[in-house]
């Protein structure tokens, strides 16, 4: 993990960026199912499938029905299937792992098929407007 205050730049060949997202995973049917060692697994694996992406977990936390994740990614990983493999893992394992979570959930599934993604880090969407409207366009 990279540290929370850290701005982290990613360089590539071809491109400089600093992407970040808060991501939210809530367990199906809103179900209470984690307690302190679960979510310490659940971080581990987490933190696999991101490496396997090229994607940082900078935070992780939970409660017993929802995790959040802030992570720090590069522009060829889209979002979409990040969540997918994220989600898809970590349910495989943790109910293979976990047996008392079949207590909570009918039908396999350990998450809840949506889920929050937001943007976040860099500045404020107002400090880049006016920058962007600021710019010195040619007449």
């Amino acid at each position: 993990m990279t540290h929370k205050n850290e701005t982290q730049v990613r360089k590539g060949r071809h491109c400089v960026s600093a992407l970040h997202a808060h991501l939210v995973f809530v367990t199906k049917y809103r179900r209470r199912v984690f307690n302190d060692v679960m979510l310490n697994r659940l971080e581990a694996i987490l933190l696999d499938v991101c490496k396997d992406f090229e994607v940082d977990l900078v935070e992780f936390n939970g409660e017993q029905d929802h995790v959040h994740l802030l992570i720090e990614y590069p522009p060829k990983v889209q979002l979409s299937k990040l969540i997918n493999s994220l989600k898809g893992v970590s349910s495989r394992l943790m109910r293979k792992e976990y047996q008392e979570i079949h207590r909570y959930l009918w039908n396999g599934a350990l998450w809840s098929p949506s889920y929050f993604a937001g943007s976040c880090g860099g500045a404020s969407l107002d400090v880049i407007t006016k920058y962007i409207e600021h710019q010195n366009r040619p007449k």
